[in-house]
């Protein structure tokens, strides 16, 4: 029986049956240690339980940080383990896929960084697979948790905007020739720019407007070398869409060498979308307000995040305490558990990662083939 047909006895059974939610990570980067520990050490359901890397350094480091001993560098070992309940794989790109399918098969459910596979076929085997089993299954579009971002979805939502005409949003980052490690290798991200931050802002469109229906793609390679490393993908995208609910516009554009903007946070991560009633500007560095004009005015102003939108409901994070642009990516975690105990979808779940891959895949044949491409229906 699939989890969202259980009854309310039975749900009940499963909590208390799961008195904690043993979690794996696989992959104990920066991403893992910055983002993921501080988000389980909000659950008190969820303890972490072991630990995956191949790179031996760097599980020493997620060892000594955790005081987990359980550690491997094979990650059927970890997913051998009746402790475990649920992974997160902050792996390389290119082993995604593999590992999510091998711990769905072993009953675990799935936390997946993005993109949250190669291509658009590997998302719908783990979409697939992940249903199929009756496992919580989420993709890490972390920015949906933004405070800002959560009030202009609520915003897009009630009508504010009315009809949506135009969405666009822009990512700018100065990494220069910087090494970005993995990502600048095609065999192990399959795409530079485009996955790695474009990502977050195609699903930004799909949560605030809806799904592509086609687009014409752009990329760039200016640095064939960095750090003395070699780099085979683009380090700047653009994506001109066409949306399908009544043929709104979309414009895209991310880059890593945005000369003087910085990277991180501070740096630009603009999102914006016009209608019919109003228009709603969205800026990273400014997670607590959102800028607004409702038909008429001519001069957008500057409003606050209501409290109730300044993190996940029921999340136990104090909001106003830490770096507002670091801490609300401790909430998709939370998400993560929170599913899991009740037994219901995850937000946003493997079906959104696959929305977001076929709109890249789209890119990528676009600008191999220099012609707009039609971007299959979810």
């Amino acid at each position: 029986m699939m989890f969202s047909q259980t009854t309310r006895r039975e749900r009940a059974q499963f909590n208390q049956s799961m008195k904690q939610i043993g979690v794996g990570i696989i992959g104990c980067g920066g991403i893992a240690l910055q983002n993921h520990l501080p988000g389980l050490a909000l659950c008190p359901e969820a303890k972490l339980v072991a630990l995956c890397d191949t790179n031996p350094k760097v599980l020493e480091n997620a060892v000594r940080q955790t005081g987990v001993k359980a550690a491997f560098a094979d990650y059927l070992q970890l997913l051998g383990r009746d402790d475990v309940n649920a992974v997160i794989i902050a792996t390389p790109n290119l082993f995604h896929a593999p590992i999510a399918l091998a711990a769905i098969a072993a009953g675990k459910h799935v936390l997946c960084e993005k993109p949250i596979a190669m291509n658009h076929a590997e998302s719908l085997a783990m979409l697939s697979a992940a249903e199929k089993a009756g496992v919580r299954h989420m993709t890490a579009f972390t920015y949906r948790f933004v405070p800002a971002m959560r009030y202009m979805a609520h915003l897009v939502k009630s009508g504010f905007v009315g009809q949506p005409y135009h969405f666009r949003s822009c990512r700018l980052q100065d990494w220069g020739t910087r090494a970005i490690g993995w990502r600048q290798v095609a065999k192990m991200a399959a795409t530079g720019e485009l996955g790695d931050m474009l990502s977050h802002r195609i699903d930004y469109a799909h949560l605030l407007v809806g799904p592509m229906r086609r687009l014409v793609a752009d990329d760039r390679r200016f640095h064939d070398v960095r750090d003395g490393q070699v780099s085979d993908l683009e380090d700047w995208v653009t994506i001109l869409a066409e949306f399908s609910s009544r043929r709104a516009t979309g414009v895209l554009e991310s880059s890593k060498v945005a000369t003087g903007h910085g990277e991180g946070a501070r740096s630009e991560d603009y999102c914006e979308v016009d209608g019919t009633d109003g228009s709603l500007i969205f800026q990273l560095a400014r997670p607590w307000t959102l800028k607004v004009a409702k038909k008429g005015e001519t001069e957008f102003r500057t409003v606050n995040v209501p409290d109730e939108f300044l993190k996940v409901p029921g999340s136990p994070r104090d909001p106003r305490a830490g770096d507002p642009l670091i801490t609300f990516r401790y909430d998709q975690d939370f998400e993560f558990i929170q599913a899991i105990i009740n037994q219901r979808p995850c937000v946003p779940s493997f079906a959104e990662g696959a929305q977001a891959q076929a709109v890249m895949d789209a890119a990528v044949l676009s600008v191999r083939e220099k012609r707009w491409v039609e971007i299959p229906q979810p």
